[in-house]
């Protein structure tokens, strides 16, 4: 829905006529009037936030109509970026310094490439992958030290 249409439904379902509304936010009845028409573009935030309070309604209903960004329209357009790892984890790794968080990083891959060495199974790998692999589970004790 446009702006424009959305303040006048607002408007109407509050009760108001335009030069109530236009009065309780110190805008002009010919400048809500325009509003309403859509023949302004792009109104400031102080009359979108003004016209919001007049009619006790959150003010990111007519920031979304006019196309502005809000929290909320952000929150929806991201929440397919957010992280799925585990909460627990990301304070644990939040507290390591970054030396260890590059030391536990690279002693992970040394597990993946444990379990699939370009997408070999580990029980079919040669003597030279599997000493390769050996080093690096050596590496994997140390994983005990990285929090220490």
């Amino acid at each position: 829905m446009k702006l424009g249409d959305r303040i006048r439904q607002l408007r109407e379902e509050s009760g108001l006529t335009q030069g109530q509304l236009a009065s309780a936010s110190a805008v002009s009845q010919g400048y809500l009037s325009q509003l309403e028409n859509g023949e302004v573009k792009n109104p400031s935030a102080a009359v979108l936030l003004r016209l919001a309070d007049a009619i006790r309604i959150d003010a990111d209903e007519l920031f979304e109509a006019a196309g502005y960004p809000t929290v909320r329209t952000l929150k929806r357009v991201y929440q397919d970026y957010e992280s799925t790892v585990d909460s627990d984890l990301l304070h644990y790794l939040a507290g390591l310094s970054r030396e260890k968080q590059r030391r536990l990083l690279s002693l992970l891959e040394g597990i993946e490439k444990l379990v699939m060495v370009d997408g070999v199974a580990a029980e079919t790998l040669t003597s030279a992958e599997s000493a390769a692999i050996a080093s690096n589970i050596k590496s994997i004790t140390e994983l005990s030290k990285v929090g220490n």
